[in-house]
């Protein structure tokens, strides 16, 4: 029989354990506390860049850890900062608000996301099941002059520098998700929420928690062909927002759409880009009737760089990715960059098959 060679072709079966940031880094954004992410104070559950390349793609059966690194650093002005200083201020409504107010962040954390994939299909497809945990640090500040006058002439009035650093935990995330393959064509479901036990205070400027519960689910769809190295993904849902306990505010409905796309130069190396949509679809109830309602959006696009590394019997993944953020409203918004490291089964190999590299 003649061994195959085919120089060109990355091998599949070192990507069978590679979800490119798939790992569910849920809620996360949640944990960029203040600043970064819609809804609520500018803060959503959903952490939009959460999938990416080979989302769909079926895993080793086995556990297997990711790790991440995630900052971020975003601005905001206007109502979007106003709306925070109101909410951390606890002002009484008013008629007229006079903004002159900015906001910014700085977020650094880590998630630690271990997961476990089930060799008995369910659904004829391949179940996953995990947990995330966040720690880091949180640096937010709001600065300038915010007035709010009432019917009777009478105003308040805050003016300067504000800010505040939190390092601690932030809330859990389990998730659940089933893959299917078929040849180049892979399909996933996944479903997520909100554990609200993280460092939170309605009060605080800087918060590693999002203080309420939420649930989040949906699906995608990855095309992977080996011969070529071609791939694309593409994975979109929705997130409901529960009550906050502490505030009375509930956000409104969350859509996303994350994607990534990319070219596989050798078996273990692969460039491409990386992007995200994140819009409301319903507004927030419990805000300042001034500002409201917030129906946030925002567009992030960037660069990633992947590396697969199989060493005996543990395989490494590492993943370089950024973004860049345009076209937001009712949000801060900037840039956000991601360092991903996860460990896997490796995949088993075919002796009789040639593993050539480039």
């Amino acid at each position: 029989m003649k061994k195959r060679t085919d120089k060109t072709r990355p091998r599949r079966s070192f990507l069978l354990s590679l979800t490119t940031t798939t790992v569910l880094t849920l809620g996360v954004a949640n944990s960029i506390p203040g600043p970064s992410y819609a809804d609520e104070t500018g803060v959503s559950f959903w952490l939009p860049g959460l999938f990416g390349s080979l989302a769909a793609v079926p895993q080793q059966p086995g556990w297997s850890l990711t790790v991440i690194n995630y900052y971020d650093s975003v601005g905001a002005s206007g109502a979007v900062a106003a709306e925070r200083e109101i909410a951390i201020g606890k002002f009484s409504a008013a008629v007229n608000v006079n903004l002159s107010v900015s906001e910014s962040s700085k977020v650094d954390l880590g998630l630690i996301n271990p997961n476990y994939t089930f060799a008995t299909p369910v659904f004829g497809g391949q179940l996953q099941v995990g947990l995330m945990a966040i720690v880091g640090t949180n640096n937010t500040s709001l600065d300038g002059t915010l007035t709010l006058s009432g019917p009777g002439g009478g105003a308040i009035m805050r003016q300067g520098s504000i800010s505040q650093t939190t390092t601690g935990f932030g809330d859990l995330y389990p998730d659940v998700m089933i893959r299917w393959n078929s040849g180049v064509n892979n399909w996933m479901v996944y479903a997520t929420g909100d554990i609200p036990v993280g460092d939170y205070s309605s009060t605080n400027l800087a918060n590693l928690g999002i203080g309420h519960g939420a649930v989040d689910a949906g699906g995608g769809y990855t095309y992977f062909n080996p011969l070529t190295g071609h791939e694309i993904s593409a994975v979109t849902g929705f997130t409901y927002n529960f009550v906050n306990p502490s505030t009375s505010y509930q956000s409104g409905v969350d859509w996303h759409l994350d994607w990534g796309a990319s070219q596989f130069l050798s078996k273990q190396i692969f460039v491409g880009a990386v992007g995200y949509f994140y819009e409301q679809v319903s507004p927030d109830n419990g805000c300042v009737p001034q500002l409201c309602p917030f129906e946030s959006g925002v567009i992030g696009i960037g660069p990633q760089l992947g590396f697969i590394i199989p060493v005996g019997s543990v395989q490494t993944y590492i993943n370089l990715k950024g973004y860049y953020e345009c076209a937001a409203h009712d949000r801060p918004s900037g840039w956000n960059a991601w360092l991903t490291l996860s460990f896997s089964p490796s995949p088993a190999t075919n002796p009789k098959s040639a593993m050539v590299t480039k």
